[in-house]
């Protein structure tokens, strides 16, 4: 008896994999298989559980079911202290030996993403799961259902000379991505004479192209550019019509439309704020409160920014150089209580969930939108 109720177990389970692969080739165009994936950063979902992975080292976007669909995102209130330390001893190595690259909320579930960047095992990606009641878990990416956009100008993974110092501009052929309308928007760094690059791959992945080279006004330079990649973007519509607003290094703030993204020409952004030089931006979300819209944007040297975006389908772009490393454009706040922010998402229509990382020791808390 034992020996037919594990087969029948076994065979139960063969039907639901095949069910669930089969539903999953059918809708998205995935196959189940073991992705190639080369490295684990910036991170989106799509519908119904699909978790959008950007692969920078394997120049490459993957979209994996993660057949995690049940929860309630407007419940969750999680909470980690801690959290390399409860990482490290998932995936077998000290805490120290961990980079979180991005963090992701399954909005189908209410449970956490993070892609991780594990010293010594770079070629073994690292992708974990927080669920609400704070248990960590590694997430497999062998015999998953799965699909693959392989980017074809991605910059060669090689040091090159760039100005007065050599660099590898491989690490930034994907800087972050999001799902809109159907499609699948990067950003980037692609190889040619204009390399910060944004570009559409519609969802499934039935075509990839070369993108669309993106410049802006940076205010703080007092010039035009086109060679600085997106660091961090959220869509956000304006008069009906999705947008982008994108940050950059040293700090400017800046909107393009997404219909303007076409292969092989380039979008102008307008620069719609400059937030102080000497910073990156390192994570931005989009929300309400009271009915006024707002981002929440975390900084590397100017802390946790949040900025009015009620006149920003009206905001006049920054033509001008702005002096002295200041500010211009739309008005923000500092949130003084939020500090050491490295990473933040939105988990429902109140509360965000964000890594602090203080002098080494790294904690996830849910925070009330401010």
């Amino acid at each position: 008896m034992r020996i037919h109720t594990l087969l029948a177990g076994l065979a139960c389970s063969a039907l639901l994999l095949a069910a669930r692969t089969g539903m999953s080739a059918d809708v998205y165009g995935l196959e189940t298989g073991s992705p190639d994936i080369q490295s684990a950063g910036p991170l989106a979902f799509a519908p119904n559980g699909i978790l959008l992975i950007g692969d920078a080292k394997g120049a490459a976007i993957f979209a994996i079911d993660t057949d995690d669909k049940s929860g309630n995102p407007a419940e969750v209130d999680v909470n980690v202290s801690d959290l390399a330390e409860k990482i490290a001893g998932q995936v077998g190595v000290s805490p120290n030996k961990l980079t979180i690259n991005d963090l992701a909320v399954n909005p189908a579930s209410g449970n956490l993403y993070l892609s991780l960047t594990i010293e010594d095992r770079k070629s073994e990606p690292g992708l974990v799961r927080i669920t609400p009641d704070g248990n960590v878990s590694q997430v497999s990416l062998k015999n998953v259902p799965f699909s693959k956009a392989a980017l074809p100008n991605a910059p060669k993974d090689e040091e090159v000379q760039v100005g007065r110092r050599k660099r590898n501009l491989r690490p930034d052929a994907i800087t972050d991505l999001a799902f809109v309308d159907g499609q699948v928007l990067v950003s980037g760094l692609a190889a040619g004479d204009s390399p910060s690059n944004v570009r559409t791959l519609p969802f499934p992945f039935s075509e990839v192209n070369t993108g669309a080279s993106l410049e802006i006004y940076h205010g703080a330079h007092g010039r035009s550019e086109d060679y600085a990649a997106i660091r961090t973007f959220v869509p956000f519509v304006i008069d009906g019509k999705p947008n982008v607003l994108a940050g950059f290094v040293c700090t400017p703030l800046v909107r393009f439309p997404v219909e303007e993204v076409a292969a092989g020409e380039k979008v102008v952004g307008t620069t719609i704020a400059e937030l102080g030089n000497r910073n990156m931006p390192l994570d931005m979300i989009a929300y309400q409160k009271d009915g006024k819209d707002y981002l929440l944007l975390s900084n590397s040297a100017r802390g946790v920014m949040k900025i009015s975006t009620e006149n920003v389908a009206n905001q006049e772009g920054i033509k001008e150089h702005v002096e002295g490393g200041g500010t211009a454009g739309l008005p923000y706040e500092t949130i003084g209580e939020l500090q050491n922010v490295a990473q933040l998402d939105r988990l429902n229509d109140t509360h965000a969930v964000v890594i602090t990382n203080t002098d080494g020791i790294m904690n996830l808390t849910t925070i009330a939108l401010p």
